[in-house]
């Protein structure tokens, strides 16, 4: 059994190599956040072309490889917090919520000196990325 597991592994971290390598290239380029995000990490993206089953993209979702995409995304969002992006056409949601909770998410941005729309994708980007490893750890079971 031991040696199905490093045959499935080794694949994992070769492909991880080398969707890293080509993130890294993109970054470069120093994109807009939201391109580098459609393109690396997005439904059609590099990542879910490498890793088409569930465990291989929750194994690569674990290693240093997708540490390092994450920080790339971050840093491009960080940088372009305030620009609108150009390339890709931008979607409003309204989102109803109750009055307090709308206050605590204007005291964190504010305390964070960022706009609430910021602070939302966010927060929706991080909940999206856990809850989409949780629901593929479940479909396993």
């Amino acid at each position: 059994m031991a040696v199905r597991i490093e045959e499935e592994v080794a694949p994992v971290a070769h492909g991880a190599t080398a969707v890293l390598e080509v993130a890294e290239r993109l970054y470069a380029m120093k994109p807009e956040w939201v391109v580098f995000f459609r393109e690396v990490l997005g439904v059609d993206g590099l990542v879910r072309r490498a890793f088409r089953t569930p465990d291989a993209l929750i194994r690569f979702e674990c290693s240093p490889e997708y540490a390092r995409i994450r920080e790339m995304l971050d840093t491009l969002r960080t940088q372009q917090r305030d620009q609108p992006a150009e390339r890709e056409t931008q979607r409003v949601v309204t989102v109803r919520m109750p009055k307090s909770l709308h206050e605590s998410l204007k005291a964190e941005a504010e305390e964070m000196r960022v706009s609430i729309n910021t602070l939302c994708i966010t927060k929706l980007i991080k909940m999206l990325d856990e809850s989409g490893r949780r629901d593929m750890a479940s479909d396993e079971g």
